[in-house]
Order: structure tokens, then C-alpha cells, then sequence
């Protein structure tokens, strides 16, 4: 892992919720942001943990669980560079309740509460956008819900691989390890496989490993509908 410094107000100046904040007022925010570097397999947090604040990701991925008494992990979300978790429990005052786990080597931003906090108090703009980006991740989760209820694993793989194909592009690495993806869309790995091999039998995909070939855009459409 890349062990050299970052310059916090330059990242915090790309991400959405601060993007519009002058040099002073990012240089407060940097005064209550402290950088997490985290190896492939480390712990951001545990479910029961306290939020005392949220956490930005700058490079590499967060797996966002849940884990059964008997061990069985349930992937919640998968957050990757520019994005953002913690914030809805850090203004609940509650405990984490999912573990965050790095999937690669990755570096994180933690925004302390107090600061946010501070900075609602000076800008009501700056909440607008807090309440926009909790409204956004709802929707997601809404969406998520609606297609664990109502559509079929072959579907919700189809509009997975779409949703990730680059635009115009025909090729992909999978942002995870199979089974934590399969997980992701509410599959038993055994079940996400076998719908990636029936893709391919009907010619639609290729894969090998972690990289995917797209070869029919319009029947992998037809197959996600």
C-alpha cells in the first residue's frame, strides 16, 4: 500500500458534499478529518461499534455485512472511490449496525462528527446536500429491496453486469471475489455461477476469472428485463 501523506482539502475539494466550500472552510473540515489506511482483510468497524462519524473512501473498497450467529455473511454494499457510509447513524447517535471490512488495500477519510455538526450550524446549504446524499443512498436500498422481491437471480445479474460494463465498453473486472457478489444480489454462490455459465451458453458473456467479456448488449438487456 501506498504509504505517502495526502493532501486532505484537495480530496475533500472533489467530493460532492464539499465541492462548493471555500479554502477556510475546508481547511476546518480538514482539522476534524483524520486519513484510515486499512490492508486487504482489515476492520474499519464492527457492528455494536460507536459512529462517532463518517467515513469517505479515496482509493480502494469497503464491504458493508452483516454475519449470522452460524457465520453466514450477508454483503449489504460494496463502496468504492468517491463514495461515502456512516452518515444516517452518526446523526441517530447509534452504534454501527453492520461490520465494514476492506476488500483491497484502501484508504479512508473519517469526518468527525463534531465538525459536520459545526458545519450545519454555519451553512444550511451544506445540510441540504447531507440530506440529498442519505436520500440517494435510500433509493438505492429501496431499489435493492424491489429486486430481491420481485425479480429473478438471472435478472438481477444481467442488470449487475450492465450497470458495470463501461459505456461504450465491452470488458470488466469484477469488483469483488464472486462470493461476496453473489451475496451482494441476494445469490448463493453456487446460484450466481451457474447464471454466469447459462450467459455465456447463450453467448452473451464470457468470463474467466474476474474479467468479463460482453458479447450481446441488447440479449444481456433482454435477460435483465
Amino acid at each position: 500500500m501506498d504509504k505517502s501523506k495526502i493532501k486532505v482539502q484537495t480530496f475533500l475539494s472533489r467530493v460532492p458534499l464539499f465541492a462548493s466550500m471555500r479554502a477556510e472552510e475546508l481547511d476546518r473540515i480538514a482539522l476534524g478529518t483524520t486519513e484510515v489506511r486499512l490492508e486487504r482483510g482489515q476492520m474499519v468497524f464492527e457492528r455494536g461499534d460507536p459512529c462517532i462519524g463518517f467515513h469517505q473512501v479515496v482509493f480502494g473498497q469497503i464491504k458493508l455485512s452483516f454475519t449470522s450467529a452460524g457465520g453466514a455473511e450477508k454483503v449489504i454494499e460494496l463502496i468504492g472511490p468517491g463514495h461515502s457510509f456512516g452518515e444516517a447513524l452518526m446523526f441517530m447517535g447509534s452504534p454501527y449496525i453492520v461490520s465494514a471490512q476492506a476488500t483491497e488495500d484502501t484508504l479512508l477519510l473519517h469526518v468527525a462528527k463534531p465538525t459536520i455538526f459545526r458545519e450545519i450550524d454555519n451553512d444550511s446549504s451544506f445540510a441540504h446536500k447531507m440530506l440529498a446524499g442519505l436520500s440517494q443512498r435510500m433509493h438505492s436500498l429501496m431499489c435493492d429491496m424491489e429486486s430481491y422481491s420481485l425479480r429473478s437471480g438471472t435478472q438481477r445479474v444481467a442488470a449487475y453486469l450492465l450497470r458495470e460494463f463501461p459505456d461504450g465498453g465491452d470488458q470488466f473486472t469484477l469488483a469483488a471475489s464472486k462470493g461476496v457478489l453473489a451475496s451482494r444480489l441476494n445469490l448463493t454462490p453456487e446460484h450466481f455461477s451457474r447464471i454466469l455459465a447459462d450467459l455465456c451458453s447463450q453467448q452473451l458473456i464470457t468470463f474467466k476469472g474476474r474479467q468479463i467479456s460482453l458479447l450481446d448488449r441488447a440479449g444481456l438487456r433482454r435477460c435483465a428485463e
